[in-house]
């Protein structure tokens, strides 16, 4: 016969307390994320250029600053929440908001005056070109 060692839950002060620091520990690290908004991008490249899709919904194109310094390509911008509506109450809400900051360093082989950007549907597109000289090219064998 084989025993098992039964714990009344009531008596397990240390599980309990240990589980309540825990909870408590992961409730403030969402609560924190939660409070700020990390837009997502997409990051791919073709032959000739490299491009970066930043997805902003709810912003206008006046809300977004792009510097491009010494290959590091920024994207910042602010998402505010105005809710000025009387006799409204709201029980939830979970859009997130705030100051963002993005940024992407660029390989060295770029154009750094080829930068172009273009914002629709809550969508940032921007596009570098590849340095003409370093661009990868293909040598057939002769």
């Amino acid at each position: 016969m084989k025993l098992i060692h039964y714990t009344r839950p009531e008596t397990d002060l240390f599980g309990a307390r240990f589980s309540d620091l825990m909870d408590e520990f992961f409730s403030d690290v969402v609560q924190k994320r939660r409070d700020s908004f990390v837009p997502s991008m997409d990051v791919s490249e073709t032959e000739t250029q490299f491009e970066v899709d930043v997805y902003l919904p709810g912003l206008r194109k006046e809300d977004i600053q792009i510097e491009m310094e010494n290959g590091l390509l920024t994207v910042s911008g602010e998402r505010k929440m105005e809710r000025e509506e009387a006799g409204r109450k709201f029980h939830k809400i979970e859009n997130l908001y705030g100051i963002f900051r993005r940024s992407l360093q660029l390989p060295d082989h770029i154009d750094h005056d080829s930068v172009h950007a273009e914002f629709q549907d809550g969508i940032l597109r921007i596009s570098v070109n590849k340095s003409e000289e370093k661009v990868r090219k293909q040598i057939t064998i002769k």
